[in-house]
């Protein structure tokens, strides 16, 4: 097991390296030299486009995105001590889908360039409030996690009746890219509307690494130490309702990175909730701009959607991480 500190310090380091060199990688040509001299300020003015403009922010968000879908497996998974919950379980991406969609299917999205992002955030924020009002103040795990089913199965049936009274073609064809998932196009606009939400959200979450650490002895002894589990659920799922939604937001729906990011994780930092939220965050973020740095590798003639790509190498994984001794012990 590595030492915490040193553990996030190696990951920190290595998503900036990756980050880095992922600002060569695309369909126009670029030398480290040329990357060098825009760090510097002395680089062209094409190279300022191409880096500051087009590249940046993709990357920048896709790290962003991962991290919180990191960080939120982690803690999702520690507050149910199951192995197998992802971010989405509380609902909230695809509450932040249905806004999106929503905000698309009415034609809002010619008109106002952000309307998108808000609606999908403003939709992750009512999915939460509905989740928590269904549940109760002093639900238990089961029974939040069959309410976030049934609010997720309500917002993927509205996002489904969207695409079946689409007005046209395009319009359909819009929401279901949108849905796939993606990073290209983006700005530093979408970066800036993700950014508090998701700063919000995973301080919330960080701030529940004692309580997940006592939660994993179990409700009534985590209770007889003085922690309060209601207390420490609202937290959780205000701050993954916050962060998912906002990233969502921008992102579209991407999977699998909240689930094997803890699994990948675990091995080095233990089985401490606390130890491991961190680190799956930044590995999270790693993934997901190694994934983004492969699709601008891959010379295609339409690019690949993010969510697509990471199904697609996310299976594989998991079912190779599930074949590993002790992979579904629960932390508790």
């Amino acid at each position: 097991m590595i030492a915490a500190l040193k553990l996030n310090l190696l990951l920190g380091l290595g998503l900036v390296f990756i980050g880095t060199l992922s600002l060569l990688v695309g369909d126009v040509a670029t030398s480290p030299l040329a990357l060098v001299d825009w760090l510097s300020g002395a680089g062209s003015a094409f190279h300022a486009i191409l880096f500051e403009t087009i590249r940046a922010p993709r990357i920048v968000l896709a790290a962003l995105t991962g991290f919180v879908l990191g960080l939120s497996g982690a803690a999702i998974q520690g507050f149910l001590r199951n192995p197998l919950a992802e971010p989405g379980i509380l609902g909230a991406s695809n509450g932040a889908a249905l806004g999106a969609v929503i905000a698309i299917y009415l034609g809002l999205a010619s008109t106002v360039s952000y309307i998108v992002p808000l609606a999908a955030a403003f939709m992750a924020l009512v999915s939460v409030v509905v989740l928590m009002a269904v549940a109760g103040a002093g639900a238990s795990s089961l029974r939040l996690i069959l309410a976030g089913f049934a609010v997720s199965a309500f917002a993927g049936a509205g996002i489904a009746l969207a695409l079946n009274l689409s007005p046209n073609y395009f319009a359909a064809l819009e929401i279901a890219f949108w849905l796939l998932g993606a990073v290209e196009n983006r700005s530093w606009m979408h970066v800036f509307l993700a950014l508090p939400g998701a700063v919000f959200g995973c301080l919330l979450m960080l701030s529940t690494a004692r309580g997940l650490n006592a939660l994993a002895l179990g409700e009534e002894v985590a209770q007889t130490l003085g922690l309060s589990v209601p207390r420490l659920r609202a937290r959780i799922a205000v701050g993954l309702a916050l962060a998912i939604g906002a990233v969502v937001s921008v992102t579209g729906v991407i999977g699998f990175v909240g689930l094997v990011a803890p699994h990948l994780i675990r091995p080095y930092c233990g089985h401490m909730p606390s130890r491991c939220l961190l680190p799956s965050a930044f590995l999270g973020a790693i993934l997901l701009v190694l994934a983004d740095t492969v699709i601008r590798a891959i010379p295609t003639l339409m690019e690949l959607k993010l969510g697509v790509l990471t199904a697609f190498l996310g299976v594989p994984l998991l079912l190779l991480l599930l074949r590993r001794p002790g992979a579904l012990v629960s932390e508790a």
